[in-house]
């Protein structure tokens, strides 16, 4: 810690992640390292940087793999990064990585949000973008949106939507805003959540600091358990990754307990991976645990 900056001014630390102080600043100490976009030389997935809202900020990263058949259009990934809110994005070397390894893995055409993070932006400002980030994909169902490589390759009547840690909050809120409201046009085969970051009954300091106007146990965005609508969540098949030595693991099991329960007329599967901690598989992707998840993933996309 900077001896310049006393405890008194500090409202929570993340040791060695971030800082964020009673000033509404932050420090982050890790997940501001960037690449940009390109064809990758191993997969051969080519991405880009666009813009999605010049007034809010909202931009993403996109990805194409291989086309073999120009013709024949790919399902469609939406994919929302994690970092507590507050650190990472698409442009970050992790998760670059792993959406080039996904979009190659399963072909499919996929996004990756920037959205805006706390404490600058504190929450809901994160699921107002993920929900405008999906009415904007959905714009393209037509096949007239402003964005060619949807229009032209993606297959809206199988969209996955797919988070780690926050970003998997937000992604189960995406998938369950559009089972409660509807979007024409856009199907949601299937929902992914890596090692979610929900909120439980203890206290969480965190949400305190970067969602004042909620994240208690009464918000359903984070503590989605008691929703009382989560029988509509808006896809057919959820996958749940846990990690047995993630100290969010319960909470990934609380949630599929909680969707089998709700009356939800789809089918849930958790997988628990042994001797591995929180978002290993973007830490160490080659590791053979990483591969085999990356794989599980793929085939849940190509499950017909």
């Amino acid at each position: 810690m900077d001896p310049a900056t006393p405890n008194d001014q500090i409202a929570f630390e993340y040791p060695s992640r971030f800082r964020i102080y009673k000033d509404g600043s932050a420090e982050r100490l890790k997940g501001t390292e960037t690449v940009p976009p390109s064809t990758d030389p191993t997969t051969g997935v080519q991405s880009k940087d666009i813009v999605l809202s010049p007034e809010s900020g909202l931009a993403a990263r996109i990805y194409l793999p291989k086309l073999p058949d120009p013709t024949r259009k790919l399902p469609f990934l939406l994919y929302i990064h994690g970092g507590g809110f507050v650190i990472e994005s698409p442009y970050s070397p992790i998760y670059h990585s792993h959406l080039n390894s996904l979009s190659a893995e399963a072909n499919v055409v996929a996004l990756s949000i920037r959205y805006r993070r706390a404490p600058e932006h504190p929450l809901p400002a994160a699921f107002e973008d993920s929900w405008a980030a999906f009415e904007w994909i959905a714009a393209h169902s037509s096949g007239n949106g402003p964005e060619a490589w949807l229009n032209e390759y993606a297959d809206f009547n199988r969209v996955f939507v797919a988070g780690d840690s926050a970003g998997a909050a937000l992604a189960h809120h995406v998938v369950r805003q559009s089972g409660v409201e509807g979007v024409g046009g856009v199907n949601i085969v299937g929902l992914v959540l890596f090692h979610p970051y929900f909120r439980n009954e203890g206290p969480d300091k965190l949400l305190e600091v970067i969602y004042p106007t909620g994240g208690g146990l009464e918000d359903l965005k984070v503590y989605p358990g008691k929703d009382p609508k989560l029988g509509s969540l808006g896809a057919g098949r959820v996958l749940v990754f846990v990690a047995e030595k993630d100290s969010l693991k319960d909470r990934g099991w609380s949630y599929y307990e909680a969707l089998k329960k709700s009356g939800w007329g789809g089918v849930v599967e958790i997988e628990e991976t042994e001797g591995e901690d929180h978002a290993f598989h973007l830490y160490d992707p080659s590791c053979e645990k990483a591969v085999s998840l990356v794989k599980k993933v793929a085939a849940f996309m190509n499950q017909e």
